[in-house]
């Protein structure tokens, strides 16, 4: 995150709040359900509310409740959340690319193989076979 960091404190931005905004860009419709985000960004769903109100509180996200199923929590990006993020991904990207110049083609992709599959890990799943 020390790559990140700078850039992020500059825009008034936490480490969770540029993921779930990052999310929410790449998603098809910008527009994802709560339990949905929180899994993708790897937050908790206690954590994220407080993520999300942080973020609608400064306008770049808007939370409501579908009609049809008051249960469900969606959360989109506001105009300016989009422009937030048009300005920082420049930046972010830079930074990803000294990452990956640092470690070489071969390390960066196995990094990135790797991380997904710490993403898609269900932690009530896996138990350590030394834990036996």
């Amino acid at each position: 995150m020390e790559f990140f960091r700078p850039h992020l404190n500059r825009n008034n931005i936490t480490e969770q709040q540029w993921r779930v905004i990052r999310i929410l860009w790449q998603s098809e419709e910008q527009t994802l359900e709560s339990h949905r985000l929180a899994k993708l960004a790897c937050i908790l769903p206690p954590s994220l509310t407080g993520v999300l109100v942080r973020l609608e509180q400064n306008g770049l996200v808007k939370r409501w409740k579908p009609e049809t199923d008051q249960r469900r929590l969606c959360v989109t990006l506001t105009n300016e959340g989009n422009a937030l993020f048009d300005e920082m991904r420049v930046e972010m990207a830079s930074q990803y690319k000294k990452i990956q110049q640092a470690l070489g083609p071969e390390k960066y992709r196995t990094l990135m193989s790797l991380l997904k599959e710490v993403q898609q890990l269900n932690p009530e799943e896996s138990t350590s076979s030394s834990d036996s």
